[in-house]
């Protein structure tokens, strides 16, 4: 399916296409999974399938650096207040996961879910979509994409 983009997003990662094998970012074509937001590179995600998706690949698809946590920070934390989200996190990070919805461990989600980032599983093709949606509404979005099919 392709996909067109709005002129006055042009600067922004925007989905141009994707299908078996592929998915297409500002009209260069991926064959391999991906994770990108709206701004800055367009980065390889070593994943190939679902089932290979850890809490450190998805800290990866976020951009977000793997810091210890001050074990007493809940002492300055207020009870019942939802976590503050990491510096430069987003708001909400999209698995696109083939062909097919696979619902990821809920062990695998706590960690980013706890940090304060909604995370959402789709199937590729609505993941693509959703993203560009969100891009364009300027919310701070990144997405994670694995290709659905065998490349062509």
């Amino acid at each position: 399916m392709k996909l067109h983009t709005d002129p006055a997003s042009a600067a922004l990662n925007t989905v141009t296409a994707y299908g078996d094998g592929y998915i297409e970012v500002n009209q260069v074509r991926f064959s391999h999974a991906v994770a990108f937001g709206p701004e800055g590179p367009v980065s390889h995600w070593p994943v190939q399938a679902p089932d290979q998706i850890t809490p450190q690949l998805l800290r990866q698809a976020a951009g977000l650096p793997e810091t210890p946590r001050d074990p007493l920070a809940f002492l300055d934390e207020a009870e019942g207040a939802p976590a503050p989200l990491p510096p430069g996190a987003p708001e909400v990070l999209l698995i696109g996961t083939g062909a097919r919805q696979r619902f990821l461990r809920p062990e695998v989600l706590q960690p980013l879910l706890t940090s304060g980032i909604g995370i959402e599983v789709m199937d590729t093709q609505a993941a693509a979509r959703t993203y560009n949606i969100l891009m364009s509404e300027g919310r701070r979005v990144v997405v994670a994409l694995i290709p659905q099919g065998e490349p062509t």
